[in-house]
């Protein structure tokens, strides 16, 4: 993937882009994990999710956020981390300015990060949320969701809690109108070390639900409780 620089409110940002080849193809930014835990834009669940997109033929862009990598600046408690994403949004916008459609993805830390960046970017249309952390952040900004969108959570992840995470979604789905698809993957950490396939099985057949269905008023593959069996 082509190595991307532009211009954040810090100073540089670094990102990865994928350019579709399909005209009119959907736009997808993709955020990683918390910047001082290691998070990186290259970070093995961040990477596959955002290839989940490219395999959907949207144009992707993956960034680091200000102090990671070569991206400049330093670590802002995710106030500046939020101005980072929506910096690369714009910029992802400006190459695709005909995107017949704009999601955003974020892992751990970059799933609050995207979902703030969701309530305040009426054109995003789309999200996947990765292990949001939802025992750390206060996600209450969520009232009402205006998108459709999916969470993913594994159920052994020891540094966010399923518990947490399925709380967040009945809150969410709760509300009116709400779309929001939730899937539980058994036997998968916080990393999905070990259910990797898994976390992309449930990313694809989301998105190609959503692109199918993209007129209907609700986009909710039946997944929302799987029942895979655990080695």
């Amino acid at each position: 993937m082509p190595e991307i620089m532009f211009n954040g409110p810090e100073g540089r940002i670094e990102g990865r882009y994928h350019h579709s080849d399909k005209v009119n193809a959907p736009v997808a930014l993709v955020l990683h994990p918390h910047p001082q835990q290691g998070g990186t834009m290259n970070n093995k669940v961040v990477y596959n999710a955002f290839h989940s997109f490219v395999k959907n033929d949207f144009s992707v862009l993956r960034i680091n956020f200000r102090g990671v990598g070569r991206s400049q600046g330093k670590f802002d408690d995710g106030i500046g981390e939020m101005t980072d994403a929506a910096s690369a949004l714009d910029w992802l916008q400006l190459q695709n300015p005909v995107a017949k459609e704009v999601w955003i993805c974020g892992f751990s830390f970059g799933a609050w990060i995207a979902l703030q960046l969701l309530m305040r970017r009426p054109e995003i249309q789309g999200f996947v949320a990765i292990s949001p952390p939802a025992n750390k952040y206060d996600f209450s900004f969520l009232s009402p969701c205006p998108s459709r969108g999916l969470i993913v959570q594994g159920d052994q992840d020891s540094i966010v809690s399923e518990e947490s995470v399925h709380n967040l979604y009945n809150k969410v789905s709760k509300q009116k109108n709400a779309d929001i698809t939730y899937d539980m993957i058994p036997g998968a950490d916080h990393f999905f070390r070990t259910r990797m396939d898994e976390m992309n099985d449930s990313i694809d057949k989301y998105i190609k639900y959503c692109m199918a269905n993209r007129k209907a008023k609700k986009a909710r593959p039946d997944r929302r409780r799987r029942q895979t069996q655990v080695e």
